[in-house]
């Protein structure tokens, strides 16, 4: 059997009965009190899930990710996504679960409402989804006629409040990323002529070759050592276009001992040999 089909599915941890109503809500303590503080890594397929930290810790797993939850904050899980936590003795806060229905169904929703709908979150809880959570926590431990109105409606606002949140964390992570795009292309107008690493650069912002890597990768579709040697080749096309360096020095000057391999990365990187290029500047 597969890893993948090994993975536990619940409707809620560690059952496999209906789900019970339109909205689920219980306390952390309830829940991990069973299971000595600890979640064990499962799926849902049908319902999607909102972990509020109100007072605590938890580090948490998801999809292959770790970190840490700390008061104050949430954890919006999509559907499918598998997860676990191991919570401080003592956590308090509140699960809410919710039909992936409720998603799919949601009032004129944009693809981009569901785009951040369908991947996992972390991210203070504000005042706004605050407010909804604690209201959906009211509403479900009342009773009435109109209550899974209610409840459906509240959850509903809840979940686009995620959905304003998963963009800020976007926007936010994407201006992050482009001012150290701007400080990684700073740093290599300065060092273009000395052989530096992946480790090298993300030492010198700051970050790890793994976070520079995602950065390159989000902002230009490649990998931090593609896209530095890439503005190697332009510093290379540059000396063979407006200066009269040999092919081996120009190489040199860029960090490549070996004139061949030099030759042979700039044809793949540029599409032309570095004698094929310098002879277009000569006709």
């Amino acid at each position: 059997m597969s890893r993948f089909m090994q993975i536990p599915v619940f409707r809620l941890f560690g059952e496999t009965a209906e789900f019970p109503g339109v909205v689920h809500h219980e306390r952390i303590r309830d829940r991990a009190l069973l299971h000595d503080w600890r979640i064990s890594p499962h799926r849902h397929r049908e319902i999607v899930q909102i972990l509020h930290m109100e007072n605590g810790h938890a580090d948490v797993q998801i999809d292959g990710e770790e970190f840490a939850l700390k008061s104050g904050e949430i954890v919006y899980i999509p559907v499918q996504a598998v997860h676990g936590f191991s919570f401080r003795q003592g956590t308090e806060g509140g699960v809410f679960s919710f039909p992936v229905t409720l998603v799919s169904n949601l009032p004129s929703a944009s693809a981009d409402l569901q785009a951040k709908l369908s991947r996992p979150l972390r991210a203070p809880v504000g005042k706004l989804l605050e407010m909804l959570l604690s209201a959906l926590d009211d509403t479900f431990r009342q009773t009435g006629t109109f209550q899974s109105y209610q409840l459906v409606t509240l959850a509903q606002s809840a979940l686009v409040a995620v959905a304003s949140l998963a963009a800020k964390e976007s926007e936010a992570a994407q201006s992050i990323g482009q001012r150290r795009m701007s400080e990684l292309d700073a740093l290599l107008r300065h060092d273009l002529n000395v052989t530096r690493s992946i480790d090298d650069y993300a030492r010198q912002l700051g970050i790890t070759a793994g976070h520079l890597n995602r950065i390159c990768r989000e902002a230009t579709g490649t990998n931090a050592g593609s896209y530095i040697e890439a503005a190697r080749m332009v510093e290379a096309s540059r000396l063979l276009a407006f200066t009269q360096l040999s092919i081996s020095e120009i190489g040199y000057r860029l960090g490549y001992e070996d004139p061949p391999y030099f030759s042979r990365r700039f044809r793949q990187v540029i599409g032309k040999t570095p004698s094929q290029y310098r002879a277009h500047f000569l006709t």
